[in-house]
């Protein structure tokens, strides 16, 4: 990846910390491109990105144990402010002659830091002699600080909670400023972004279209570019921005599998079509994918059955519109930061309904992801700043199988269409009360039971539909979303009574972890 062009960038070097993409993110809420980078490349990525400022991660080892990993050279002759966060602190002050040891009181948690002394990453925000809380997470401690350093925080566990160098620009904290469990870590953060390195915030959305466009247009050239449509934010966001670059070169394969949303394929259809006058092929193969996966019941194999019936499907629909150059997709930063993990090697599958896993080597296509430097919050800012309408921008989260695992057992279209009269009724009623764009992601389930009722004088025997409401950031962890009774009772109500085969409603009140967001 390369940093979009004349940019201010942020370079944070990633020590395998579970939160390096919050140091990312919010380093971009203060309108400043940012990358992050494992920590062995780090001294390719200064020379590349030739950042303005530099911040070292927290991460899981030892700076005392003799393999550490360790901040390139480069980070600290490039003349930019530096900022080391919970083992960058230790990192940064053993590789600048200060010392860190093991044996003292760990902190894990919230902590309280008394301020020493006010410097340029406190300024506005924490005066002399306050004590604010933290979020602390470490095992070892700076016990003596390098040449030019002084304390300017300290802690019941931690004497070395803050360092500084004003003179450099280089600071250290124990704490976890990108947490929000730090309430005042965001402008801390903003402090070093625009006092410290002295960055002015001009990476906005506006700015990067303009960027995007003429990269579309740099690589793409007079080629042909094929975009699988899902009908999601990504792949319509993206979409919409490629059609922008280079207008008729563009053709959308929309797939529609039979496991969308009420509704959803023909907004999808008249958006693409009608809207944008984008190249639009609709191949309606509901029947193929619904009887590939009646009588499966693993949701990995009913993932593996849809994967590889897009791709035959995608593949054949390519070859009639006479084939192309290119392949586009909606992938997002935060697959690509998880493509590599800290320690070098390939991390965990990236998430399929972002990668047509496959299809670039199977078709002799090359990439285009335009999308690859944002994150879904930013992906969203940019298809507003792209005209898409609000009830496809603020959509939620749609998994790229569908309904396929909001169906636990076997799947059937009687199940199906049951699952999207309830679904439909359940996101209604969380509109009608204002609560859509609070929530991160709602929807229901249908489960592999039936319950015995009782409905006018008759007994029933049906389905129990389960419903799911979560609030989160990103997806990574996620807690309930605590409705009244009030709210559940209307929408149990609604359901039973106007969803025929559906007799028995619950509401799902497990956080991740320990669950999932999805049932499968």
């Amino acid at each position: 990846m390369s940093a979009p062009t004349s940019q201010d960038t942020v370079l944070i070097i990633d020590f395998g910390s579970q939160v390096t993409q919050l140091i990312a993110r919010r380093v971009r809420e203060e309108g400043v491109y940012s990358e992050v980078v494992p920590f062995q490349k780090g001294a390719e990525a200064v020379a590349r990105l030739k950042p303005k400022a530099i911040i070292l991660s927290g991460g899981p080892a030892s700076v005392i144990e003799g393999e550490s990993p360790k901040a390139p050279d480069a980070a600290f002759t490039a003349g930019v402010p530096v900022l080391g966060i919970c083992y960058g602190e230790q990192c940064m002050a053993a590789q600048l002659g200060g010392t860190v040891e093991a044996g003292h009181h760990r902190e894990f948690g919230r902590a309280e830091v008394t301020i020493k002394k006010v410097v340029p990453l406190f300024d506005g925000v924490w005066k002399d002699g306050e004590r604010h809380t933290v979020w602390m997470s470490h095992g070892d401690r700076v016990t003596a600080l390098p040449e030019g350093f002084e304390v300017v925080a300290t802690s019941d566990n931690a004497p070395f909670a803050a360092i500084a160098d004003v003179a450099r620009g280089y600071y250290g904290v124990q704490f976890h400023p990108e947490v929000v469990h730090t309430p005042d870590g965001a402008r801390l953060l903003s402090n070093f972004v625009r006092k410290v390195a002295g960055l002015e915030g001009t990476w906005t959305m506006g700015a990067f279209r303009e960027r995007a466009i003429a990269r579309i247009r740099e690589q793409v050239g007079t080629g042909r570019v094929i975009c699988g449509l899902s009908g999601g934010v990504d792949s319509s966001v993206a979409a919409v921005l490629i059609h922008e670059a280079i207008g008729e070169q563009l053709t959308c394969v929309f797939v529609d599998h039979g496991l969308m949303r009420q509704g959803e394929a023909d907004e999808v259809v008249s958006l693409f079509r009608g809207h944008y006058n984008i190249p639009l092929v609709h191949v309606d193969a509901a029947d193929l994918f619904i009887g590939a996966l009646e009588g499966i019941e693993d949701p990995e194999q009913k993932r593996k059955t849809i994967g590889k019936l897009f791709i035959d499907v995608f593949e054949a629909e390519a070859k009639k519109v006479g084939g192309a150059d290119f392949l586009a997709q909606g992938t997002l930063y935060p697959d690509v930061i998880e493509s590599v993990s800290f320690a070098g090697g390939p991390s965990v599958t990236i998430k399929s309904h972002h990668n047509v896993g496959g299809l670039p080597a199977r078709m002799n296509m090359k990439l285009v992801e335009p999308l690859r430097d944002l994150f879904k919050d930013e992906v969203r800012a940019l298809g507003r700043e792209l005209g898409l309408p609000e009830t496809f921008v603020g959509r939620h989260p749609f998994p790229g199988p569908g309904l396929a695992i909001r169906c636990p057992g076997g799947i059937t279209r009687e199940k199906l269409e049951i699952l999207r009269k309830a679904d439909a009724i359940y996101l209604e009623e969380i509109r009608y009360a204002g609560l859509y764009d609070v929530i991160w992601q709602a929807f229901a389930v249908i489960l592999p039971v039936r319950t015995v009722g009782v409905m006018g004088d008759g007994r029933t025997y049906d389905h129990v539909l389960a419903l799911r409401a979560v609030t989160s950031v990103d997806g990574m962890t996620a807690d309930f979303y605590p409705f009244d009774m009030g709210f559940l009772g209307r929408v149990a109500t609604r359901i039973i009574n106007e969803v025929k085969g559906v007799n028995r409603v619950v509401y799902d009140v497990t956080s991740k972890p320990p669950g999932t967001i999805e049932w499968e």
